[in-house]
């Protein structure tokens, strides 16, 4: 793509309330083009956008799509939420107009080494703490993409990595520039956003981009755990490392003794390329002992729930393969407190806790959030409908909360859904289900089933419904967009709601 942009007409298609279609239509106003902005929002949804696009020469359609501007337009700028079957990318495509998305012209002008991040669960934690672990020995590290953050305008040129944290939304059209990230990490997959793939496969599809366009000298840390990630192996181009909480693996960390264990290549991978002789067998293949080296201990996250230790392990796989000493990984990972709206504690109220955890906008997630306690959990879920079934979490619910509260347009199908569990469910967690080291809570059953028409209603009865020694956990399994401009602001609304019953 020629990088001459004065005088030409580029339209920014989904200018959205984070900060890609902001970027985009900086970096293109800033190097002289005739930008326009449309969105399908009206200008009130949007006024931190069009706000932080004040200084910028910047034409805005909102709250319709015109032709026009898709017609007379030597460039589109497509955003995440437009979807492959949008007319207006049909149209773009019918009149020849080239179509580029903000992720695609990072990977196209960035010069720096490029760290990915992805997965179903766990990418944006994942993607914050290998960050960290970069930054504590070259602060010049940029770390952005799905967390919020656009690095577009900020990729001057420089040794120091990008961490970027990918959607599955942007790896899809990674496909239409054919670039992966020369070090990708996969944190799990689980069905999410079907309403815009359609189908798990055609999801995990979109993911398989942040290898699909690798080198044979670049590298992907896949979860040996997850047996859809497992099968990766066979089609990565370059070198692979693993993590697993369940098993010594080739080349990767595990757990061993309560320390977080890298792991230098034992053997030959084989068909399933996770394990050894622990899992894939292997034994004849191997070429000599493996060097093992103890990284950090197990407890230095101070971060709840086995998810989180998982997440650890992907981490500092990759910051170990980046060449992060122990040292500084140990004193890193003990000084990091996670994320916002990601089982963030907001308090300890009479004796019960209150945790933030909107950024989890699927059922899997809400599973996790629900492994992460020992202690009865008052759960607040419900919100946009994005096609998800909710009959594992329902079982779960079954099986660890005390009572749930129900908001949003989902309300009815996780009822229903929990009816259906509600007898199968009193038996205790089958072990293939529960990981064994996860403590069972002494929880009633069924669980109490309540409704609330807001958040903050629903926060009032979660705190009447718990007893000493619970929590409350806001951990929706849908996204936000029913009630909430975006998770970031249903979070907020909680923890204000939290502070309320003070």
């Amino acid at each position: 793509m020629s990088r001459d942009f004065k005088g030409k007409r580029v339209t920014v298609l989904g200018l959205g309330v984070l900060s890609g279609g902001v970027a985009s239509a900086r970096y293109f106003a800033a190097r002289g083009a005739d930008v326009t902005v449309t969105d399908l929002l009206p200008a009130e949804a949007l006024r931190k956008s069009i706000d932080a696009l004040a200084p910028w020469p910047v034409r805005y359609v909102l709250g319709e799509h015109r032709e026009e501007d898709i017609t007379g337009a030597d460039l589109v700028v497509v955003g995440p939420a437009v979807r492959d079957d949008s007319p207006y990318l049909r149209l773009a495509r019918d009149r020849g107009v080239p179509l580029t998305t903000e992720m695609n012209l990072v990977f196209e002008t960035c010069r720096r080494p490029v760290i990915g991040i992805t997965g179903s669960n766990g990418k944006t934690t994942t993607t914050r703490l290998l960050g960290a672990l970069h930054q504590a020995v070259d602060p010049e590290t940029l770390v952005g993409g799905n967390i919020g953050r656009a690095v577009l305008n900020e990729l001057e040129d420089s040794a120091s990595p990008v961490i970027l944290e990918l959607s599955s939304f942007q790896l899809h059209r990674l496909a239409w520039i054919r670039r992966s990230p020369g070090l990708a990490v996969v944190t799990n997959l689980s069905p999410n956003h079907l309403d815009w793939h359609g189908t798990f496969d055609a999801y995990e599809q979109a993911k398989r981009h942040i290898v699909h366009y690798q080198s044979p000298e670049d590298v992907v840390v896949l979860n040996a755990d997850d047996e859809r990630l497992r099968k990766w192996a066979a089609f990565c181009p370059g070198r692979v490392a693993w993590f697993s909480m369940e098993g010594p693996v080739e080349t990767g960390c595990y757990v061993r003794d309560g320390q977080v264990v890298f792991r230098d290549g034992a053997g030959e991978r084989d068909g399933s390329g996770a394990r050894g002789a622990s899992k894939a067998g292997g034994a004849s293949a191997e070429r000599g002992p493996a060097a093992e080296h103890a990284i950090c201990p197990v407890d230095a996250l101070r971060l709840p729930g086995p998810h989180n230790l998982s997440n650890l392990l992907a981490a500092v796989t990759a910051a170990y393969l980046g060449g992060i000493p122990p040292s500084v990984i140990r004193s890193t990972v003990e000084a990091f407190r996670g994320v916002e709206h990601r089982l963030e504690e907001v308090a300890v109220i009479d004796g019960v806790g209150y945790y933030n955890d909107s950024a989890c906008t699927t059922p899997a997630s809400t599973v996790t959030a629900l492994r992460a306690f020992d202690r009865p959990v008052v759960l607040i879920a419900g919100g946009y409908d994005k096609g998800t079934a909710f009959d594992d979490m329902a079982e779960e619910i079954v099986r660890r909360a005390r009572a749930v509260v129900l908001i949003g347009a989902t309300a009815d199908a996780i009822e229903t859904a929990i009816g259906k569990a509600g007898g199968a469910g009193t038996a205790d967690a089958d072990p293939a289900v529960a990981k064994p080291d996860v403590a069972k809570p002494d929880v009633a059953k069924p669980p109490v089933i309540a409704r609330a028409e807001t958040l903050d209603d629903a926060v009032r009865k979660s705190a009447g419904l718990a007893r000493l020694g619970d929590v409350v956990v806001l951990s929706p399994a849908c996204a936000s967009y029913d009630m909430f401009t975006n998770f970031e602001e249903r979070g907020q609304r909680f923890k204000e709601a939290v502070a309320a019953l003070k």
